[in-house]
């Protein structure tokens, strides 16, 4: 879990002081959020912790359970609505922008929750939903709606969305990653 934190705490201007990135507010979100993930929720700490995650929640716009499966090196560039579902996968060193969705389709063929890969850059206002895999190295442009799988190494815009191949599409978006 320690790693998880750190590695959070670097993407943002690679920080090492954890006090002086509790000045960020994705950075404190994610703190608590991992360290809420560990304990048990009947535990002291456990209550505190979700006590902490759930007041950053309604503070922040922040809807991001604390169950969900979410790599190191996680990067929230600005505070405001975020929702993602608590079934869903989130692999290392992904960024997200405010009002952004990570849902469940209901019904239909893609009937189930995301994955996404690593190094994934994802834009205002975007959504993606329904049994999907998003591979690793791939934008999400701003406001694109995703329901569809999307192959490595791509850039995905629009709505209804369109896929681009480009090689590095996360090349300078994707920064102050820890080894």
């Amino acid at each position: 879990m320690m790693r998880n934190i750190k590695a959070d705490l670097y993407r943002y201007g690679k920080q090492t002081s954890i006090l002086l990135g509790f000045k960020e507010p994705g950075f404190r979100y994610m703190y608590f959020l991992r360290k809420a993930a560990v304990h048990k929720k009947r535990s002291f700490l456990g209550l505190f912790f979700h006590f902490i995650v759930r007041r950053l929640s309604h503070k922040y716009g922040f809807q991001i359970p604390v169950s969900t499966s979410i790599g190191e090196g996680f990067y929230i560039g600005h505070f405001g609505t975020i929702v993602i579902n608590e079934k869903a996968t989130i692999g290392k060193n992904c960024n997200i922008a405010h009002n952004i969705t990570i849902g469940q389709a209901n019904r239909g063929k893609l009937k189930g929750v995301p994955t996404i890969g690593d190094m994934v850059w994802i834009g205002t206002g975007a959504v993606i939903v329904g049994n999907i895999t998003i591979a690793n190295n791939v934008l999400i442009a701003p406001n694109a709606y995703v329901n569809f799988d999307v192959p490595e190494g791509s850039i995905v815009l629009g709505n209804p969305a369109k896929i681009i191949n480009r090689d590095n599409p996360t090349l300078g978006y994707i920064n102050n990653i820890l080894s």
